[in-house]
């Protein structure tokens, strides 16, 4: 296996300042910022910020926190989680990236979706009831803007373009695109014949049993003739000194959040033992530093992914240990997978033979 990349995710989730209350939007931005810079200063590779328009999310505009955190960190890898595409314009979409990808010299990636709330498409004047035709048509005309210098294309969610250069062209290094899937045959076959990246959302459940989709995605790359390309994958996680402190810092927050989402979905409420059995067996990667790695480290393994982003903020969590989880899971937890997935490479080889 080549180099596992490790890389966060944040919403921007409003967060509780030292006083317990809900901080302003703006101070949550800012801080999303600082988080950004510890990450880049201890070798996370990549950040990703959410899109939401909802109150208990700060980040409406990533590209421009991304342009911020650009301005001030080196290396870290800078994109989305997601980008919703459906309610955007893919030539602005576009153009922020490629802009984005300028200031940064060559470390901007987006990953583009759908996203799993629906508030931008009244908010932005598009019909719910168009949800899979706009993003067909939407992710068709942003595959052809990252291939071809000249785009012609039509369709009929937005206006046609014929032989069009859009500006700026992204240069010499050109930004990664993934796709961010929830988990649907169809979509996984859409990002093969986009000859796109994919990226697997996995929010809850045993994370293997996602593994007919890295199959899947294989198969179709080999039946449409396209190159495989990295896959990744997104889920929740903290990371603290010892097991049971990262499990009690998160479990009050994540209540909160999955109650609050739960009713407007209809879910039961989160329970403290359904928590712990997620943490345990499921797709929250919470714990000391060891215990995180060797999760991490099983499931890169065993889905044969190349790339693990970690949503590091679960509601209300405060700054000052979103802040710590980041140095914990840069200084600590990376190595380790690295070391782990090093390590059981010559095992598997050996047991192959």
């Amino acid at each position: 296996m080549s180099m596992v990349e490790l890389g966060i995710d944040t919403f921007g989730d409003i967060s509780t300042g030292p006083d317990g209350r809900l901080k302003r939007a703006d101070e949550v931005l800012r801080d999303v910022v600082e988080e950004a810079v510890v990450a880049d200063q201890v070798g996370i590779d990549f950040i990703g910020l959410g899109e939401h328009h909802r109150p208990d999310f700060a980040i409406s505009a990533p590209e421009i926190v991304l342009a911020a955190i650009a301005g001030r960190t080196s290396r870290i890898h800078l994109g989305t989680a997601v980008t919703v595409l459906s309610s955007d314009d893919p030539v602005r979409v576009f153009q922020r990236f490629s802009t984005l990808n300028a200031v940064s010299n060559g470390r901007a990636e987006v990953i583009l979706g759908r996203g799993s709330f629906t508030e931008s498409y009244p908010l932005f004047g598009y019909d719910l009831s168009d949800y899979d035709q706009l993003f067909e048509e939407k992710l068709d005309l942003f595959a052809k803007l990252v291939r071809d210098e000249k785009v012609t294309w039509s369709g009929q969610t937005r206006t046609g373009l014929t032989n069009q250069i859009v500006y700026p062209q992204v240069g010499p290094k050109p930004f990664a695109t993934w796709v961010g899937v929830g988990g649907s045959p169809e979509s996984v076959v859409r990002v093969v014949r986009q000859d796109l990246q994919l990226m697997l959302a996995i929010i809850g459940g045993d994370p293997r049993r996602f593994l007919p989709y890295v199959d899947l995605y294989q198969r179709a790359c080999a039946q449409l003739d396209k190159p495989v390309r990295p896959v990744g994958i997104h889920s929740p996680g903290f990371v603290a000194a010892t097991d049971e402190e990262a499990q009690e810092a998160v479990w009050p927050h994540y209540q909160m959040m999955m109650g609050r989402i739960g009713r407007e979905r209809g879910w039961p409420p989160a329970t403290k033992a359904r928590y712990l059995e997620e943490v345990e067996h499921g797709s929250l990667y919470v714990g000391a530093p060891e215990t995180v790695a060797r999760k991490i480290a099983a499931t890169v393994g065993d889905l044969g992914v190349q790339r693990f982003d970690m949503k590091y903020a679960t509601g209300p969590m405060p700054h000052a240990a979103l802040v710590e989880g980041i140095r914990l899971y840069g200084e600590k937890v990376i190595p380790m997978v690295r070391d782990l997935l090093t390590s059981a490479k010559p095992q598997a080889v050996a047991a192959k033979n």
